[in-house]
């Protein structure tokens, strides 16, 4: 593609620079947009580490196309440059959960409509890999998206399911600790969501798993 075919990407701000990619905010063919930039890793040989990251951009792309026909709430694919390690997706005018979840008057209500949420992702043959209450986003009318999916598996395995309640169990009790007990709200949530996938884990096995694991790591710690 040339240099005038390519899409064009209005830089406007940096909003995250981690280890795993640089995120920022601007504007692609004028629409609002977000640039994921997934980073070099210096310590791999670089041809390898060059089709990692494709394979990896690949999935990523291949899952969101997957929830968005689904109609489930998470980034819009704008355009994907596998040469540039280089994700463009739909900006959602929502706040990471983070920073609002503390402040809610009823925040098991909220809880309990993301494990509604996480159900129909784990529905969607699709575990997340780092749901935590940044990757979770609220809108001013209190509605739910998930966003940044750059460890997330297609196909996942009952404790990929598992895990992604044990890592949101730990984000809540680190960060959210003024309120009791979330995971019951996001457990009531979770196992209210009837699967019509026969293929897709039981939600009482996937919530038994995550017990077995949330053991696992209390008894190591």
């Amino acid at each position: 593609m040339s240099d005038a075919e390519m899409p064009i990407w209005n830089l406007e701000k940096i909003i995250h620079e981690g280890a795993e990619a640089t995120v920022s905010e601007g504007k692609w063919f004028g629409k609002s947009a977000i640039s994921k930039v997934r980073r070099k890793r210096g310590y791999r040989y670089p041809e390898l580490d060059r089709k990692l990251t494709k394979k990896r951009i690949a999935a990523e792309a291949r899952i969101l196309f997957r929830l968005r026909k689904k109609s489930f709430p998470c980034p819009s694919i704008y355009y994907i440059d596998t040469n540039n390690s280089q994700i463009i997706m739909s900006k959602i005018f929502a706040t990471p959960l983070y920073e609002k979840l503390n402040k809610l008057q009823s925040p098991k209500l909220i809880l309990e409509e993301i494990g509604k949420l996480i159900r129909r992702l784990h529905l969607s043959d699709i575990s997340h890999g780092d749901l935590t209450t940044h990757n979770i986003l609220l809108s001013p009318r209190e509605e739910l998206f998930i966003i940044d999916f750059g460890l997330s598996r297609i196909s996942p395995e009952l404790e990929h399911l598992g895990l992604d309640l044990q890592v949101l169990s730990e984000c809540l009790t680190a960060s959210h600790a003024n309120i009791k007990n979330p995971m019951e709200a996001i457990i009531r949530g979770y196992i209210s969501i009837d699967g019509a996938n026969p293929d897709s884990e039981n939600a009482n096995k996937v919530i038994t798993r995550f017990e077995e694991i949330k053991s696992r790591v209390r008894y190591h710690g």
